[in-house]
């Protein structure tokens, strides 16, 4: 069976690249039928908070796309030393007792420009009894992956995104395994679990394939089978510099578009396009046809452009497929998040739920995010709302006020109240009056919602209500 893990680790909120791989690991799993893994890589215990945690479960909880099995790696270190142990006693890592100052430091610092560091070759040189005897005595060491030097090989695999790759083992040096803390690294505790939780795929950004090398190494030292490795391209900023917490801020948070009133679903669907295609031209998709449709092979291989500026954090494109999703998506699923929405806007939807919703129905074609509807919307669910300047010029338009003032009384006499009776009633007030009806509608329009342009005038009758109709068209 195919299994995929989605692996963060809670040193900041939810990265709009780590929801994306999030996004693609549970659309190829739901493909596939397989399981998909949440495993919190929280083994870094100086970085890890847990606001971090708390803000990544907002951002995955909001995506309300779920997962079938859930990890914590600080609860399996057991599991990651016992890894550790059995590759040194297997020949393929040795015990490291340079100073941890010393041990830590950067390969790359450590060549003092004299080609790459490797490893501590005085160290890979003891012998195992010399070795056990130092970690006898209480010496702290480092556990490092034995990497073959005599003779060096190449170590290659294909990418499910990037094709064939390798890299000789003479330009790997051996990296630590446990820290002399009794602390896995990243490549210990990340192979150490996947090989536990049996993952097939290991889907995650491109930032990470040079890690594939010295992984494949732990998974071969530990005799178990390969999984398929599949990196996604980067997101970047306009500027072409990948994009970063600490150097963008909120701009590369789940959270930012959740917060501007974006849905889900729609926000799902931008994520996708940012680095793949379903090669057909398509654009606003559902989560079902995302599935459906998605595959490595429609994953490019060139860096994904996030457009935004220091005015405006969003993504353009991410506010187009917004709208078009809030206007398309069906009305039963809509309606309880505008509800949600108005309320934390501390307005109250108007009428039964059948009211609300067809009222949702009807103002939605002209709104762009689920905030619209306590903004541009807000005369439908509430009494305090401004008149714009347009508005009020169809208001002052001669004799509108009055002729509106009476086209209350008669709706107020007619027993029925529906857009067809409006109508009539509009009609031949009009007509009596000898104006033409286009100015009544558009006078009404501007006294029921404040705006010169809307959904036709009649249902906007229907969606304000009887009887604050009556009372907005005598307060004129």
């Amino acid at each position: 069976m195919i299994r995929v893990r989605f692996a963060p680790s809670p040193t900041g909120y939810l990265h709009i690249g780590s929801a994306r791989t999030f996004i693609f690991n549970w659309l190829f799993a739901r493909k596939q039928k397989g399981t998909m893994v949440l495993r919190i890589d929280d083994t870094d215990v100086d970085r890890n908070t847990q606001a971090s945690l708390d803000s990544i479960y907002d951002g995955l909880n909001w995506l309300a796309l779920g997962w079938d099995e859930f990890y914590r790696q600080s609860e399996r270190l057991d599991l990651h030393r016992n890894l550790a142990y059995d590759l040194l006693a297997r020949g393929f890592a040795y015990r490291d007792f340079v100073p941890a100052a010393a041990a830590d430091v950067d390969p790359k610092e450590k060549s003092h420009g004299e080609g790459p560091w490797l490893f501590n070759p005085e160290m890979r040189a003891l012998t195992q009894e010399q070795s056990d005897k130092r970690a006898a005595a209480g010496e702290p060491f480092v556990i490092r992956f034995k990497v073959q030097r005599d003779p060096a090989h190449e170590i290659e695999f294909t990418d499910e995104v990037y094709g064939p790759q390798g890299k000789l083992t003479a330009d790997i040096e051996d990296f630590a395994l446990l820290r002399s803390n009794g602390m896995p690294t990243y490549h210990l505790a990340s192979c150490a679990d996947d090989i536990d939780l049996k993952i097939t795929h290991v889907i995650r950004g491109q930032d990470h394939l040079s890690n594939t090398f010295k992984h494949i190494l732990i998974f071969q030292g530990a005799g178990a089978p390969l999984p398929r490795f599949a990196h996604l391209p980067l997101l970047i900023a306009p500027d072409g510099s990948k994009l970063s917490k600490r150097k963008h801020g909120p701009v590369v948070s789940v959270t930012t578009y959740r917060d501007h009133g974006f849905l889900a679903s729609a926000y799902i669907n931008f994520l996708c396009l940012l680095g793949w295609s379903p090669k057909d031209n398509r654009e606003q998709m559902t989560l079902l046809e995302l599935q459906n449709a998605f595959n490595f092979d429609g994953v490019n291989r060139s860096n994904a452009v996030v457009n935004f500026s220091d005015a405006d954090p969003i993504d353009p494109k991410a506010l187009w497929l917004n709208s078009q999703h809030l206007r398309t998506m069906p009305v039963e699923t809509l309606a309880p998040l505008a509800k949600t929405a108005l309320e934390t806007a501390g307005l109250q939807p108007y009428g039964d739920d059948a009211f609300f919703a067809h009222t949702v129905d009807t103002i939605r074609s002209r709104f762009t995010t689920l905030l619209d509807f306590a903004t541009k919307g807000r005369a439908y669910f509430s009494d305090d709302f401004e008149t714009e300047p347009g508005a009020l010029e169809k208001l002052n338009a001669p004799g509108a006020r009055e002729a509106l003032r009476e086209l209350a009384d008669r709706i107020a006499a007619n027993p029925e109240f529906t857009e067809a009776s409006v109508e009539a009633d509009l009609r031949k007030l009009a007509e009596e009056r000898g104006v033409k009806a286009g100015l009544l509608i558009n006078a009404s329009r501007a006294a029921l919602t404040g705006q010169p342009v809307g959904p036709s005038a009649f249902a906007v009758f229907r969606c304000i209500g009887r009887d604050r109709v009556i009372a907005r068209l005598r307060k004129v």
